[in-house]
């Protein structure tokens, strides 16, 4: 079957310009930039577009709706943590608790700030079956690097590192 469309064609509502196998191109009169509207690009979504979805059991609460864009907010955290001249003002600025009550009662006090650096440099693939792996150093173009942000509270007993979207819940 040919699929070559003739001069003055319409795809997607309207004419465009293309390279043909026969060695010439057909100009249409305007670029053929354009916005294609989302995922499969016929359309926008009607929902924002999920990488991952949890599974959960029926009669499970959904979780409780994230802020919008935390990790970007929190990415931005550490940056300006890590250069703020007055540690303990950015805290504030940034509404982390110096005191607060977990999920369980206890009182807990802010001792620490942790942001650890991460590189990922191999990666293990199960074998079918799972009972081995394979691993692999990753060439230097695929090495992710990412930061880790941890709020460490005193709860009278021990330590409880807490992230950063646990301490900003409300």
């Amino acid at each position: 079957m040919d699929r070559r469309r003739e001069p003055g064609h319409t795809h997607h509502g309207h004419d465009h310009d293309h390279d043909h196998d026969h060695g010439h191109r057909h100009d249409h009169g305007h670029d053929h930039h354009h916005d294609h509207g989302g995922p499969g690009h016929n359309r926008a979504p009607e929902r924002p577009v999920a990488q991952w979805q949890t599974p959960h059991s029926p009669g499970e609460q959904p979780p409780a709706p994230r802020e919008p864009d935390l990790d970007k907010v929190e990415a931005a955290f550490i940056d300006g943590f890590i250069d703020a001249p007055d540690p303990v003002s950015f805290l504030r600025l940034g509404r982390i608790p110096f005191e607060m009550t977990a999920a369980d009662g206890a009182k807990l006090n802010l001792l620490r700030v942790e942001i650890d650096a991460l590189a990922d440099v191999g990666s293990l693939t199960p074998h079918l079956g799972g009972g081995s792996f394979r691993y692999d150093p990753l060439p230097a173009s695929l090495v992710s690097h990412r930061r880790r942000l941890r709020f460490v509270y005193f709860d009278g007993e021990k330590l409880r590192p807490l992230t950063f979207t646990d301490v900003r819940a409300p």
